[in-house]
């Protein structure tokens, strides 16, 4: 498929951080992380806009922005965190251009207390 990009990760991982099929940009999860690359602790708003910047950032190397995102998917450590989650959320994503999402609860890799990944669209 000739129209499909690419983007490497930072990581020496075996998966891509963003590609882009037509006019979608599907991001893999992205973790809180700091500048030397480790997993950030701290509470879950710090996290949560951790996280946050990094998929504008990414959505940003693809010519695409938060407004575009149509689909996201939030995995917390505990959904006791919802709430604090979800009032850092809100300041990123408002009307009209709130995407679909789905929250579960899950073992996160690293430790960390949030993993978002999304989809979004800009033909």
């Amino acid at each position: 498929m000739s129209n499909i990009a690419r983007t490497p990760s930072d990581l020496p991982l075996p998966f891509s951080k963003a590609v882009r099929a037509g006019g979608f940009v599907f991001l893999s999860g992205q973790i809180p992380l700091g500048d030397d690359g480790a997993p950030l602790r701290g509470t879950i708003e710090e996290q949560t806009t951790s996280v946050l910047e990094r998929i504008a950032a990414s959505l940003a190397q693809q010519d695409s922005r938060l407004e575009d995102v149509v689909r996201v998917t939030v995995w917390l450590s505990d959904l006791a965190l919802f709430a604090r989650f979800n009032a850092i959320y809100a300041n990123w994503f408002k009307a009209p251009h709130l995407p679909v999402r789905s929250t579960v609860q899950a073992k996160l890799a690293f430790d960390v207390d949030v993993e978002i990944e999304v989809t979004a669209y800009r033909p």
